[in-house]
């Protein structure tokens, strides 16, 4: 039966979060296949998770044999008697875990992906697919999910089987957290202060930002070209986040025209913001200047007492010398020998 724009659009809605034990995997299954050798190839997979109509979780996955022909996209064979048989085995290790959906590695989707879907609804009724992009070449989430719907066509034709896009995000539980902290602490640099990082990670988020808005500007414009149909729930969703953006050129009401507070409220709070960070970088250095003159004072205040000791020790020791010298000893001899001659002289008297 078609799906509805309702139904459509509770698809599109629905929160997937993938956890990071699934990329772990899918880059694994990858990297132990022949595909990393050929651009052509890839591999498909199962993904176990839950699903309640709003949030669908992808929390573990396992490999597939999956074998296609390059130049026929529709002869392909996926083994079923092994997914049920894994299948079977995670339910045993964890009954929560259930069969959601699969992924494959695209990075893009093919002809047969339709089949292959129709083949998981044995096991699901609406099954996710999620391309994972093994090799990344830019910022963003590597990550793509899709829900197959049947979508009718507004000249009345026959209906369609179609993937419509639903966002994921890349969520780890606590456990997952802390396993990966321990695995970033041998790679993370500790020379880089925070303050790169931050700049760093805002610059990727641009990056990524950038990349959603021109595949926004290709889609519209293969629609303005006729190269792809109207889809309302596509335009719906593109008009709610134009709603969300601020208004840059409309000042805040009541404001006067001078100084700050007649910009407007994205610029202000921006001025702020930007404000709050300067100010905190230039106390920082001026902390770590006056850290450093503390430091080298410190040091001159040493040298000098180590060169006053060294100077008072040469000094005891020529004085010492002084003293010992074989002059007075000298001196001592010639003053009992004047002794002598006198005592030999009362006696002769």
């Amino acid at each position: 039966m078609p799906a509805t724009t309702a139904e459509t659009l509770s698809l599109v809605t629905r929160n997937v979060s993938v956890a990071p034990l699934v990329l772990l995997s899918v880059v694994d299954h990858y990297n132990r296949t022949e595909a990393y050798k050929s651009k052509t190839k890839r591999v498909v997979g199962v993904l176990l998770g839950q699903n309640d109509g709003k949030n669908v979780r992808v929390s573990n996955s396992f490999a597939v044999p999956f074998e296609e022909d390059d130049k026929d996209p529709s002869v392909w064979f996926l083994d079923h008697n092994y997914v049920e048989s894994m299948n079977d085995m995670f339910k045993k290790v964890n009954a929560r875990e259930k069969l959601i959906g699969w992924y494959h590695s695209g990075p893009k989707l093919r002809a047969s992906d339709l089949e292959i879907n129709e083949l998981f609804k044995r096991y699901t009724p609406n099954p996710l697919l999620v391309i994972i992009d093994v090799q990344p070449k830019e910022s963003g989430v590597p990550t793509d999910a899709y829900f197959a719907v049947e979508e009718i066509k507004d000249d009345g034709t026959t209906t369609s089987k179609t993937f419509v896009h639903t966002p994921t995000i890349i969520e780890a539980e606590e456990a997952e957290e802390i396993g990966v902290e321990h695995l970033l602490r041998d790679i993370r640099d500790v020379a880089v202060g925070t303050l790169s990082t931050r700049v760093t990670n805002q610059l990727q988020s641009l990056q990524g930002l950038h990349l959603r808005l021109r595949d926004i500007q290709a889609y519209l414009q293969k629609v303005l070209d006729g190269q792809l149909p109207v889809n309302h729930a596509i335009l719906g969703n593109l008009q709610d986040v134009f709603n969300l953006l601020p208004n840059l050129s409309t000042p805040k009401p009541g404001a006067s025209a001078n100084g700050a507070k007649g910009d407007t409220e994205l610029n202000y709070a921006m001025s702020v913001k930007t404000n709050d960070q300067l100010m905190a970088i230039y106390l920082s250095s001026l902390i770590r200047a006056i850290t450093a003159f503390h430091d080298l004072i410190e040091n001159k205040i040493q040298n000098r007492q180590q060169q006053e000791e060294k100077e008072a020790a040469k000094k005891e020791s020529e004085n010492g010398a002084k003293e010992g010298s074989p002059a007075g000893n000298g001196e001592a001899k010639e003053g009992g020998g004047d002794k002598e001659k006198e005592g030999s002289k009362q006696k002769k008297k």
